[in-house]
């Protein structure tokens, strides 16, 4: 049955004042509402007309208002003249779709308006059938107008009066298809409105409750799915300018909102009934799965990748062909250190794709690169393939066998050191170095294997180590320039043989080799001593030595490589102290710097209470880094990157057993050493956490030594540890903007950076330092590392005590109440906790200049609690929250200021209207702000 055509009998009388209103208030409705009829049915649209039916219209809508509840008759006769002023609309907007303006469709969005109230005000009809979700409807299109417009507070409104429509109804008895997608549709357009306002927390909180309005119907699950999608895209369109002002975690978002794309898809491909359906969310479930992908292998988080990629391919459907899946990955397999996936990976790109030959090779040498020990044997076999299909270099060689090669001895550097061995041995590699025009290279090759064979002698793998000096003889040329360094070779090689006990051999090298120096022999009569353990004889022949003209370096790399081996280690440190005296000669070294000091640290270590000597050779180190360059000192590459890994974690290792031992002066040093080693590390993350947790470490230490010795901090002191939580704070600034991405892998304890941030608070604080404390703040909320509970603690102790600073205590709160938010399940005792203490603090410092920003608080503690199970929010703190909104209108009120009074006073009894138990107050409540209304 139409509205029109329904007709009931009076249910209540009416009295004789009342009635009179109604016979005057009606006719004017009408008769505004004829008047859009008949320019509807003209065709003409008149801005002019319909802005002033707009303006009436609301005014007559506020004196009715005043007098509901209606008797059923006039309640009836309200629901048809909104009908017929809503249907005008209708036709309006149809006749005028090509040239409306701006102006002409916001009158066209109120007039929609005031057709939802009428029907709001009239509230239920007899012998209209879901008079509550008719409403609804026409609060949620008029509210998706307003949307379009980008009047999205008024669109806002809208939704929240339909939300609390519907959330009077039971939603189990609703069967209709279209109320069902009613319920749906108007959660997602308050979620995307709240969205679009920067209220994220309710944006996604909408979404989560969406998820109850599903209804088993594949296109629910659709739209839903959608509309997470759209948001994580939204997400990570995000400027990094804008991350950095607001805190706000794009990728952590965007993820987020993705998976639970994808989870919505997955249940509703298990409710799909038609062929079409299933197509259609698989597509999407792709799409979600792609971008999870991507986003992933922008946090560093390979594992997560690959398990996308996995279920891309191996779907039951046959799986996504998409070209991207490919690249994904390879970048992932190779981010894990995958490399045999890796080159698969690249193979298999190279025949689908077709890409060009060189970019091919130039994607395997970065394969190479990669690579370490498990890929040496792959390295090796694709270079020689190569070699037969297009043209090699010999400095491409020579890359390829240092990168192969790599640093360092063990059960890796042997395999490494056997590949590489075969490697330049072969007739086609050695060929790339015939000629005049490869000499450089051929030195290059040349002390590429003398160095490593070098390792391998100093780890007592003479077996390799003769293999690779041998080979390094390939790449000596055979003149007079040359004697010099080939004779250097065979005494190396006999030595080799000598120490395998192959005399025959070392014998042949012997015949080789010019005669023997006087440094040589002198060499000899070292080793002598070491077998009778004359540790005072040892040291003094390597005083003697070192004293003769043909003395070499190398005798005092190989005297340090037999003390150690002999466990003579104060000869090995008093060789290794003379090899560090010379690498300011001038004379050619057998080995690094940095090798020799790294030894003499490991040789130190070895027996307790050296630890004084180890700070002064690790300070040594630092020192040389910082005066030639770390990459001069270290190398570069891999093999700097090892050497600098070495030492930083030497000295936390060094820092973290002296602060156990409670020596907490070397646990101090040691520590802020190591944070020093650790800066040189660039490029990680994981890094910038460990120099983070020297600085932190390092300040505990200086602090218990201060208990230890019973003694305060000199002023040096306290500025030492200032500037030491100032770098920490810059690592920790490093790290937030690093882990837009990086993620899950590479993360600071939290605990630490909470003890971190609130240390440094309190310093600041002690240094009347107010903006600092801000900015520690803002950059803890920024991080991983940052839980609402560290927020939480943080805001009531900022709240509170002689060096409360008001401005922190805000932005804690508000951080912490934005993650309680958007949570799935929001714990909304903390919600009201952070809702209640930030109304104090804003009241207290702001209430004065700023009333809006304490109604804006109570606006959004409404907006939480719309839509909300009875009780969820806890009751008492509704209720202060209803009371002290409506309490606050006293004073403006005794003032004069009405409208300031009203808009308190409404915002209270919105509340209250969400609070069980407050239906007295809400009856008191109605009555006063009635009367305030009539009053002119």
């Amino acid at each position: 049955m139409r509205i029109a055509e329904i007709s009931s009998p009076e249910l209540r009388p009416s009295s004789p004042d009342t009635t009179d209103t109604y016979h005057r208030l009606i006719p004017k409705i009408e008769s505004t509402i004829k008047q859009l009829e008949a320019q509807s049915a003209s065709g003409k649209s008149s801005l002019g007309t319909t802005s002033a039916a707009a303006t009436e219209l609301r005014q007559l809508v506020t004196q009715l208002t005043q007098f509901a509840p209606f008797p059923n008759s006039l309640v009836l006769q309200i629901w048809k003249l909104s009908y017929r002023l809503w249907n005008a609309c209708v036709d309006i907007s149809n006749t005028a779709a090509a040239t409306i303006r701006s102006s002409a469709s916001e009158n066209h969005a109120e007039l929609r308006h005031i057709a939802a109230d009428f029907l709001s005000i009239a509230g239920d009809v007899s012998g209209v059938p879901s008079p509550a979700i008719k409403t609804a409807s026409f609060y949620h299109k008029t509210g998706l107008i307003w949307h379009n417009l980008r009047r999205f507070d008024l669109a806002s409104k809208c939704f929240e009066r339909a939300t609390n429509l519907l959330s009077k109804l039971d939603v189990s008895s609703i069967s209709d298809a279209g109320e069902r997608k009613l319920l749906l549709d108007l959660n997602l357009a308050r979620s995307r409105t709240a969205w679009e306002i920067r209220d994220l927390n309710l944006a996604i909180a909408l979404l989560n409750r969406s998820k109850s309005l599903l209804f088993g119907s594949c296109t629910h699950y659709i739209e839903l799915a959608k509309q997470c999608m759209e948001f994580g895209k939204q997400s990570l369109s995000r400027s990094n300018e804008e991350e950095k002002e607001s805190g706000y975690n794009g990728l952590g978002e965007a993820l987020k909102l993705m998976n639970e794309a994808l989870e919505v898809l997955e249940k509703g491909l298990c409710a799909a009934r038609t062929r079409e359906e299933k197509l259609e969310l698989r597509g999407l479930r792709y799409k979600a799965l792609r971008f999870i992908a991507a986003i992933h292998l922008q946090k560093e988080e390979f594992e997560s990748v690959i398990k996308c990629v996995k279920v891309l391919r191996d779907s039951n459907d046959g799986g996504d062909d998409h070209p991207s899946i490919s690249v994904l990955a390879m970048k992932a397999w190779l981010g894990l250190g995958r490399h045999g996936e890796a080159e698969r990976e690249l193979r298999g790109m190279v025949i689908d794709k077709g890409i060009p030959e060189g970019v091919w090779v130039s994607a395997v040498e970065a394969y190479f690169a990669a690579a370490g020990t498990a890929g040496a044997e792959t390295a090796k076999g694709v270079f020689l393939g190569l070699l037969g299909r297009c043209h090699v270099s010999a400095s491409a060689a020579v890359r390829v066998a240092h990168r192969v090669a790599g640093n360092g001895g063990g059960e890796g550097g042997r395999v490494r050191a056997k590949v590489v061995a075969e490697l330049v041995s072969d007739e086609r590699v050695v060929a790339l170095f015939a000629g005049k025009e490869a000499d450089k290279d051929k030195v290059a090759m040349h002390a590429i294997l003398w160095n490593c064979a070098a390792d391998n002698f100093q780890s007592k793998d003479y077996e390799t180590s003769a293999e690779l000096f041998e080979k390094s003889m390939l790449y000596i040329p055979y003149d007079t320039e040359n004697r010099i360094l080939r004779a250097k070779g065979f005494r190396v090689l006999c030595l080799c043989y000598l120490g395998l006990m192959r005399l025959d051999r070392a014998q042949e090298y012997i015949n080789e080799a010019e005669k023997l120096t006087v440094a040589f022999i002198c060499s000899s009569q070292f080793k002598i001593y070491l077998q009778k353990n004359d540790h005072q004889g040892a040291i003094a022949q390597i005083e003697a030595m070192t004293a003769c003209l043909d003395f070499q370096p190398d005798f005092l790399s190989l005297s340090s490589h037999e003390a150690v081996a002999c466990h003579a280690l104060p000869v090995a440190v008093a060789s290794l102290s003379s090899m560090l005296n010379l690498y300011n000669s001038g004379k050619s070294m057998p080995t690094t710097e940095v090798t020799v000091l790294r030894t003499l640290v490991t040789v130190l270590s070895q027996e307790p209470g050296n630890e004084q000597q180890v700070l002064k050779f690790l300070k040594h180190a630092h020192t040389r880094a910082s005066d030639l360059g770390p990459d001069c000192f270290f190398g570069k590459e891999e093999v700097g990157r090892r050497e600098r890994n070495w030492f930083a974690v030497t000295s936390w290792n060094l820092g973290s057993k002296t602060g156990k031992d409670k020596n907490y002066d070397l646990s101090a040093e040691f520590l802020r050493l190591a944070s020093d080693f650790y800066a040189l590390l660039e490029g990680s993350t994981e890094n910038n956490i460990m120099v983070c947790k020297s600085l932190v470490l390092s300040v505990s230490s200086m602090v218990a030594l201060e208990f230890q010795r019973e003694a305060a901090m000199s002023e040096n002191e306290v500025k030492r540890v200032v500037q030491l939580l100032e770098r920490a704070g810059q690592m920790l600034k490093s790290i937030t903007a690093g882990n837009s991405l990086s993620d899950d892998q590479d993360t600071i304890d939290p605990e630490l950076f909470f003890i971190y941030t609130f240390c440094a608070y309190d310093i600041q604080g002690r240094l009347n330092d107010l903006g600092s404390q801000l900015l520690s703040v803002r950059s803890f909320a920024k991080s991983k590392a940052c839980k609402p509970h560290h927020l939480l603690q943080i805001g009531l102790y900022a709240s509170q005590g002689v060096r409360s600073n008001h401005e922190v205590a805000t932005f804690a709160l508000n951080e912490c109440l934005s993650s309680f938010l958007s949570s799935p399940t929001p714990d909304y005792q903390n919600v009201a906790l952070v809702v209640r203490k930030l109304i104090a603090i804003a009241s207290i410092h702001k209430g004065d200049t700023d009333d809006d920003l304490v109604y804006g608080m109570y606006k959004q503690a409404y907006r939480i609690m719309v839509g909300l199970k009875e009780d969820e929010y806890p009751v008492e703190e509704g209720k202060w929250l209803a009371m002290t909104a409506w309490n606050r209108a006293a004073v403006p009120v005794r003032l004069g200021q009405i409208e300031l009074g009203k808009k308190w006073m409404t915002v209270g009894l919105d509340i209250a209207k969400h609070v069980s138990g407050m239906d007295a107050y809400k009856a008191c409540m109605e009555d006063l702000l009635g009367t305030m209304e009539k009053k002119p």
